[in-house]
């Protein structure tokens, strides 16, 4: 079984895997984030992905040996559009082109998107769903859109067709879980503190068409805050909102396009009353829900076995 191997250097995860066609192991590290802070700049991020690799790198093997990888593949942009960049993916990028040059084998790349969808069909035991046009979500912190997909070559081609106008589902979080004190990334302590919450309120988002913003919720919040609102009904009131909000585009969008599966992929993606809602979607599993290489892993095998090559 031919073994492949991915990285994944997202703007906050440090993520690396292997996969053969029975089984993968993924390993991930979120970066280190100050207490306070929103974020990190892409040379911080960088830096930190370089310093990071080499240990996720010995963890990942743990006595497995690399030398008869056929593939290695990273994700070297956010989307798979032209001018989508960012800077901390040159970490993985390098990292990546050096190991398959030092073992005699191929490199390709991938979208951290495709990543996405590929570890969010696998770990959802519908990879065939790659296979097939399909309705997904992307839901992360830095992304909310809703996406028609079809099949190209091994990997997927994602138009997206909905989604926020400004901030994301995961910002929203984030910053509501930083107001209320909680750590960044805060997306599965607002999970968690929204569960104990004694009223649970929603704020009905408009939706046009397949489009919404979110803008307005973070100021509700923190009006919501100053008023001396208990942290969990807050923190349920960004949860609710947000799953509400993603239901009702889900639906218009099954109407448009009917027929056609859904599936959610993205660290939001793990929110335990979103996939409630949604409850006829595919979920990848909390692990591939967040940033991680295992979908870059998968992408690589699909790509070996059926004899193309994406990227590099």
């Amino acid at each position: 079984m031919a073994l492949c191997v991915g990285f994944d250097t997202s703007n906050y995860t440090t993520s690396v895997a292997w996969c053969d066609s029975a089984e993968g192991r993924n390993e991930s590290r979120i970066l280190d984030v100050p207490d306070g802070a929103l974020g990190l700049r892409q040379s911080d991020a960088l830096f930190l992905h370089v310093r990071r690799l080499p240990q996720l790198m010995e963890k990942l093997l743990d006595g497995k040996t690399l030398k008869e990888a056929a593939v290695v593949a990273a994700s070297s942009a956010p989307r798979e559009t032209e001018g989508s960049y960012m800077p901390c993916f040159l970490a993985g990028i390098c990292e990546a082109k050096s190991l398959a040059i030092s073992l005699g084998a191929k490199y390709m790349e991938f979208s951290h998107q495709q990543g996405h969808l590929a570890a969010a069909a696998w770990s959802a035991g519908c990879e065939t769903l790659l296979d097939r046009p399909f309705l997904a979500w992307h839901l992360s912190g830095g992304t909310t859109e809703l996406l028609h997909v079809v099949p190209k070559d091994a990997a997927v081609h994602a138009e997206r067709i909905g989604g926020t106008t400004d901030i994301s589902a995961g910002q929203l979080l984030d910053r509501t879980g930083v107001l209320l004190g909680l750590p960044f990334p805060a997306g599965k302590h607002i999970d968690a503190l929204s569960q104990q919450a004694n009223r649970v309120e929603l704020y009905r988002v408009k939706l046009n068409g397949l489009e919404f913003s979110l803008s307005g919720m973070e100021n509700k919040v923190k009006a919501m805050h100053d008023q001396g609102i208990p942290q969990a009904d807050i923190a349920a009131f960004a949860v609710e909102t947000v799953s509400n909000v993603v239901l009702r585009a889900t639906d218009a969008a099954k109407k448009r396009y009917p027929g056609l599966p859904v599936l959610c992929s993205g660290g939001v993606a793990s929110n335990s009353r979103l996939r409630a809602v949604l409850q006829d979607a595919f979920f990848a599993s909390p692990e591939y829900s967040r940033d991680n290489a295992m979908g870059i892993a998968i992408l690589a095998r699909r790509a070996l076995e059926r004899g193309t090559h994406c990227g590099g």
